[in-house]
């Protein structure tokens, strides 16, 4: 039996557990500061859809995703540093595009850390910005093609 599961977050309990994986992760681990870590689509009205990953029932990862200008805008992804070797990056950024599909996207994009740009290439991302600096981060946008379901 696979140990990782992935809700969508609807409880305030639920994006409570995510906050506190963003912040260990982009916060302390990656020193983006506070202040930048959480916005105005960091609640559960906000016109966004954030998902929480469980290991072994322990919430260990988190992502969101809104429509920016027609296409999904993939964000916050990150995966508590002892669970990363169990494809659970992976599993966030599927049911992510799952649910740009299920509300009719078809294209994604993510602002991806350049560390980061061999796992988003290896899942289909292709980069399609410059390097730029956020947070004090190199990052590349990437952009995918999804598949057309009517």
């Amino acid at each position: 039996m696979n140990p990782t599961t992935i809700t969508r977050i609807t409880l305030q309990e639920e994006l409570e557990a995510a906050f506190v994986i963003r912040k260990e992760v982009f916060v302390e681990e990656q020193g983006v500061p506070l202040a930048d870590e959480y916005d105005q689509f960091d609640t559960l009205e906000a016109p966004c859809e954030h998902i929480l990953a469980y290991y072994d029932g322990n919430p260990v990862g988190t992502g969101r995703i809104r429509i920016v200008d027609g296409i999904g805008k993939i964000e916050r992804i990150c995966v508590l540093e002892s669970y990363r070797q169990y494809g659970i990056g992976k599993k966030i950024i599927c049911i992510l595009e799952e649910i740009a599909v299920e509300q009719g996207l078809r294209k994604v994009k993510l602002h991806g850390q350049t560390q980061a740009q061999g796992f988003y290439e290896k899942l289909g991302y292709l980069a399609a910005s410059e390097e730029f600096v956020e947070d004090g981060i190199p990052h590349v946008v990437m952009t995918k093609d999804l598949p057309f379901i009517q």
